[in-house]
């Protein structure tokens, strides 16, 4: 995995398997809720409120530079593959673009451009949640029915078949975003293309309390039942798993895809990270939010999110090699092959000359970058 040349070490190249580029520019505004009452409680909720005002602001122009600015970033921070979960679908009254496509293809084209393979997750979004219709923010995230969303993923498909860098996903918002009847229907077709297949799953208590009400079933229970979990599923947060879905997700080796710089800055909670390793899960990472963009930092967390959740030194051992081995595969080519490619699609250089890296023994250097650095020690020459 690592090759220590007199340029410094060089590493398989980063992935983030789960991304909202026109999020970006939300940092540091995203941090303020002017309309939050005094005293009110800040929660996911709340911030979701600030993220629709954003997205309805967008148009083709203007979320193509925004992405363009995430994608940069994630470069300079190592990373080579982005799985975009793209849901900014129609004009801000859910009117559809005359090119249907334009705001996926705009966002396509901002990977390409920054130098990234792009796995385009095309999101079905439908309802506000069981038994309630779009609210005006989500309205441009929206399609009438299934049919609308398969046309634009076979138009999708169609424009950029051929093209290595560039692969077309299906993605379900959620269990809240649309009725079961779509993600089976939606399911069958990631299968029968053999797609990747994301969705955003028990990312917050309201979400399951409400799948519980709608169908008597907990979301991964659900996506069990429905035929949806296979090893192309991503299972996006994953936060508030019991451990018998944990083993279900692992039964089909699909994968838990944690954002674990979002998840703290929304204060969503801890996943159980124990539990879905131990069932078989598959981990992958993400940057989510774009509230912070540091890989390496996602990566670990991999590890020391479980550490505070079960208060114990190292939480566990790989089959071969070392941990922080198993957590640059993950943070790496096991993102990859979640969002649809067959490998980490290049290496990336890490300066051996830094700071944070002096003293560090030549055999302990992965460990030194995986628990104790940062994107900074990505260099910006030598990498492919």
């Amino acid at each position: 995995m690592l090759t220590l040349t007199d340029a410094g070490l060089i590493l398989p190249a980063l992935t983030t398997a789960h991304s909202h580029a026109f999020q970006r520019g939300m940092r540091g505004a995203a941090q303020r809720n002017a309309s939050a009452r005094p005293g009110a409680r800040e929660d996911f909720w709340s911030w979701r409120g600030a993220m629709y005002r954003a997205a309805l602001a967008l148009d083709p122009r203007s979320i193509e530079e925004v992405s363009r600015v995430a994608f940069r970033e994630l470069r300079a921070a190592g990373v080579r593959t982005v799985g975009e979960f793209h849901y900014v679908h129609h004009q801000p009254n859910g009117t559809p673009y005359d090119e249907r496509t334009v705001m996926s293809d705009a966002v396509i084209r901002a990977a390409k451009a920054e130098g990234l393979r792009v796995s385009l997750l095309r999101v079905a979004y439908h309802r506000a949640g069981p038994g309630r219709e779009a609210e005006p923010g989500q309205k441009r995230f929206c399609d009438p029915d299934v049919d609308a969303v398969l046309q634009d993923i076979d138009t999708l498909r169609a424009k950029y078949k051929g093209d290595p860098d560039v692969v077309v996903g299906v993605a379900p918002h959620s269990v809240r975003a649309v009725p079961p009847e779509w993600i089976r229907e939606l399911s069958a077709y990631a299968d029968a293309a053999a797609l990747p297949f994301h969705m955003h799953v028990a990312e917050q208590p309201r979400e399951i309390d409400e799948c519980v009400a709608e169908t008597g079933k907990r979301p991964v229970e659900l996506l069990a039942d429905l035929g949806a979990l296979s090893s192309r599923f991503v299972a996006v947060h994953a936060t508030h798993l019991l451990p018998h879905e944990a083993g279900l997700l692992g039964a089909a080796r699909a994968f838990a895809c944690v954002c674990a710089t979002t998840e703290s800055d929304l204060g969503d909670g801890l996943p159980d990270l124990v539990s879905l390793r131990s069932s078989g899960a598959r981990l992958c990472t993400g940057i989510d939010s774009h509230v912070i963009t540091d890989p390496i930092a996602d990566l670990r967390a991999l590890e020391t999110l479980a550490r505070l959740r079960t208060q114990s030194r190292v939480t566990f051992v790989p089959p071969a090699g070392t941990p922080a081995e198993q957590l640059w595969r993950e943070g790496s080519s096991e993102g990859a092959i979640a969002c649809g490619f067959d490998d980490a699609g290049g290496s990336i250089r890490i300066a051996r000359d830094h700071p944070a890296l002096a003293l560090v023994e030549d055999e302990l250097l992965l460990d030194a970058v995986v628990f104790g650095g940062s994107s900074s020690l990505v260099s910006a020459e030598g990498t492919k």
